[in-house]
């Protein structure tokens, strides 16, 4: 039973991932002060709690298992049987559920990664209960709740990882700084980029600023403009990243530019 235990906290942390993803949006989008961008990370920092509370209810599900293992006591396997099939079927619903929700959240896409690992481990425990009726073979419990920890941890990692990047402000995956420095230097009347950055504020929100000099002509014709628009429609359109900030500047800024780097 002390695999449902743990099953059933996963559950409660899942419920409270979900019902709590209306109000971090709403906190989201709270704008002024001094959170000028909002509090668009509070969805992060959410996700990177329940990743770590994982790997917490991991740990003592895992010291309980090993005691259970060196001294394993007297388990009901027909009660096993039924509580666990009842879990099948309620994860099976849910996952279905989620699966047709918004998953560009992370909060979201880790509420569906839980609920999959607890099918899992519901289906574990079914098999563990089977064993216990026909075998008489109890260590099976404490057996399945260690394979459910080796989910849990798969999914707390899969959290954590993403999370950790954002709040760290890690270049996301799917952008290569070499290739959209390639593309910016394409337009004739950019020069040179420098202090390329890219990052993401909140699941599926990149960010990217960039130093750009443009020739001279530019200014004194009043094409610094349509220079920007092209920019801009290219970082959106090659690399979907919506909100840019692209500093223009003239050939020798540089020199003098406090910060500068490559």
């Amino acid at each position: 039973m002390l695999k449902l235990l743990g099953d059933e906290t996963r559950l409660r942390v899942i419920c409270a991932l979900l019902e709590g993803e209306h109000s971090v949006n709403e906190l989201a989008e709270l704008v002024g002060g001094k959170h000028t961008y909002g509090m668009k990370r509070a969805e992060i920092l959410a996700a990177a709690g329940n990743g770590l509370a994982l790997v917490v209810i991991s740990a003592l599900i895992t010291y309980d298992a090993i005691l259970r293992l060196l001294h394993p006591g007297h388990v009901h396997g027909g009660v096993l049987i039924v509580v666990a099939a009842v879990g099948v079927a309620v994860n099976v619903a849910a996952t279905l559920i989620v699966a047709r929700a918004n998953r560009t959240s992370l909060n979201v896409e880790g509420a569906y990664r839980h609920l999959l690992t607890d099918l899992y481990g519901f289906v574990g425990t079914l098999l563990a209960g089977i064993v216990i009726v026909t075998g008489g073979f109890y260590r099976a419990d404490p057996i399945a709740s260690l394979v459910v920890v080796a989910l849990m941890l798969k999914a707390a990692v899969a959290l954590l990882r993403p999370a950790l990047d954002i709040l760290l402000e890690a270049t996301p995956d799917d952008i290569d700084l070499d290739e959209v420095r390639t593309h910016l230097l394409e337009l004739p009347e950019v020069q040179s980029v420098h202090d390329l950055h890219a990052w993401t504020l909140t699941s599926s929100l990149p960010i990217l600023t960039a130093h750009v000099v443009v020739t001279d002509e530019c200014f004194n014709t009043g094409e610094a403009g349509r220079v920007l628009d092209h920019l801009q429609a290219c970082l959106s359109g090659h690399f979907d990243v919506a909100h840019s900030t692209l500093q223009f500047e003239c050939a020798g800024h540089l020199e003098h530019e406090v910060g500068g780097h490559a």
